[in-house]
């Protein structure tokens, strides 16, 4: 997928400048983006602003790091079970 040239902050600005009156037809010209997009990103960030989107991502970011810690400790338990039920 190919990655924004716009950084989150600047989409949500794109959003909320729609929600101040301009049309989504004139904010996509402005900005080259297509309608689909437009509509992308209102369903993932409408209703937010920016100290918000940096508050998810700091949660998405220790979600991942914890997934990760499940992974690990999961990973050694299922090694020891099976050294254990080798030397029995």
């Amino acid at each position: 997928m190919k990655k924004s040239h716009l950084s989150e902050s600047q989409i949500i600005k794109i959003i909320a400048s729609q929600e101040s009156g301009l049309s989504v037809s004139e904010i996509c010209r402005e900005h080259g983006i297509s309608q689909a997009t437009f509509y992308n990103w209102k369903g993932k960030y409408s209703g937010m602003n920016v100290s918000q989107l940096k508050q998810l991502k700091d949660l998405e970011k220790e979600l991942s790091q914890y997934k990760k810690i499940v992974a690990e400790l999961t990973l050694q338990n299922t090694v020891l079970k099976d050294v254990i039920e080798k030397k029995l």
